[in-house]
């Protein structure tokens, strides 16, 4: 007889190696960053988005909101710390605008999860009672997360271009997607499953656009942002 526990355990390691790849696909883009000395036409939303995400299934994934996620807990703990490093060369090499705006959501982002914790902590007392509220924002942020590069998308679309949209990254989303879907398919888990099932459909879009205008662009031209 098939052991789904254990099958869920391999499929949640292999995701962790995903996620792993995912986290670090960005690495070429950051390199070219600091070769440049510039953000060139590259966004942060991306990064920042995923900090938050990060952040909130970490808190879902320990014991104290939900069982048996310790994998969730160690891939977005280590995801979290290295997206704050993201945003931190995007900030070094930034424009005071975008800096402002950097400071200004990732402050925004720890006082949001700061406070959640506060509250589950203080007013509900049981796991099953932090899971249901914990859970419904987990998917926001994770549908934020995959949903991030839709700027870079309209851009891809409007210069028929990919230059500013890593193939790495639109990869490693959709094989995330589909993976995490895979292991929560295991044990139901609708808090997994939903976020997940939209990022697998996010990360195809990608794909198919880079495919689409990855003859069309010029890799030596620098593109128009606006």
């Amino acid at each position: 007889m098939v052991d789904t526990g254990a099958i869920r355990t391999v499929i949640g390691v292999i995701g962790n190696v995903i996620s792993f790849c995912l986290f670090m696909s960005p690495v070429p883009t950051f390199i070219s960053i600091w070769k440049s000395k510039s953000v060139q036409n590259f966004k942060p939303d991306p990064y920042i988005a995923t900090i938050l995400n990060c952040g909130m299934w970490s808190i879902y994934g320990m014991p104290f909101v939900t069982e048996d996620n310790t994998l969730v807990v160690t891939i977005n703990g280590f995801g979290f710390f290295l997206e704050i490093f993201y945003a931190l060369i995007f900030f070094v090499y930034s424009t005071w605008s975008k800096r402002r705006k950097i400071i200004l959501i990732f402050l925004g982002e720890l006082v949001f999860l700061a406070v959640v914790i506060f509250l589950i902590m203080t007013f509900l007392h049981s796991a099953k009672q932090r899971k249901v509220i914990v859970g419904p924002i987990c998917i926001v942020f994770n549908i934020l997360m995959y949903f991030a590069p839709l700027t870079v998308m309209r851009q891809v679309i409007r210069t028929k271009s990919v230059k500013y949209m890593p193939f790495l990254l639109s990869f490693a989303n959709f094989a995330n997607g589909v993976i995490w879907t895979t292991y929560a398919l295991l044990k139901w888990d609708p808090f997994i499953v939903i976020p997940n099932g939209i990022g697998t459909v996010s990360g195809l879009v990608q794909l198919i656009l880079y495919a689409m205008y990855y003859r069309t662009t010029k890799w030596d031209e620098e593109i128009d942002s606006v």
